[in-house]
């Protein structure tokens, strides 16, 4: 069974719902007969590249809401990050362009490195002090992750290499309906929309395996309780702030 998982690096929900997937998958009796796929979607394909800025001033601008309110809302998804057991920054990351790092990630698919280059720029991006749109930070992940150098340097100074398949995998991703992500489609048959819980991800992965129906949504978001919270091409899930911020 296949696994197509729609996601972008800027999304923290992507990272949030990646580690709940996989808890999901872990619990699967069939786990080892799943292949995922992690496919490109662009939450902010507009943004010229090379412009960065920082997350709270965007959040800030983004929404129209005041500085404090930003870290807030970043507080918001770092307490859902922290509760998977990930790391997470509520400053000193910043936000950019993704084509870059979308394209690394085709060329990882082919030479079998996908999972781990998206692990370490996930990582990188919310945890650690290194920015992802940073070219030579960008190299030293793929590297990282290990691709070989000169290939790396050959695809990023070429903006023409894996770009079809960046775009491919954005158009099927409107065909299937996806508005937001993380977005994962099973087997072609189940949808699936947000950070669900993990537990929803198991039931999700055995109804895939047992049923043969037409695409179907699992799992309904809660934006209270950060289960299912997604990003979309106007930003992330905005969680409302109750109390003086």
């Amino acid at each position: 069974m296949r696994v197509e998982i729609w996601s972008d690096i800027a999304c923290p929900w992507c990272y949030i719902g990646k580690a709940r997937f996989e808890q999901g998958l872990a619990a699967f009796a069939h786990g080892d007969q799943v292949e995922v796929v992690h496919r490109s979607f662009e939450l902010d394909p507009g943004r010229a590249k090379g412009d960065t800025a920082p997350v709270i001033d965007m959040l800030a601008a983004k929404y129209g809401r005041t500085r404090e309110e930003a870290r807030a809302m970043e507080e918001h998804v770092a307490s859902n990050a922290r509760a998977e057991g990930l790391g997470y920054r509520t400053e000193g990351r910043d936000h950019g362009n993704t084509f870059d790092i979308h394209r690394l990630l085709h060329l990882a698919r082919d030479r079998g490195r996908q999972d781990e280059l998206l692990n370490l720029a996930y990582r990188a991006n919310f945890a650690e002090e290194r920015s992802v749109f940073d070219p030579e930070v960008l190299l030293a992940l793929a590297v990282e992750a290990g691709l070989d150098e000169g290939e790396v340097r050959a695809v990023l100074a070429d903006g023409d290499a894996y770009a079809d398949q960046v775009r491919a995998d954005e158009r099927e991703a409107a065909e299937l309906g996806a508005t937001g992500v993380p977005f994962f489609v099973l087997d072609r048959r189940f949808g699936v929309s947000g950070g669900q819980p993990a537990e929803v991800f198991t039931q999700a992965l055995e109804q895939a395996w047992g049923s043969r129906s037409p695409l179907q949504p699992v799992g309904a978001a809660s934006a209270e309780s950060g289960e299912g919270e997604a990003c979309g091409p106007d930003g992330c899930a905005v969680p409302q702030v109750k109390g003086d911020v």
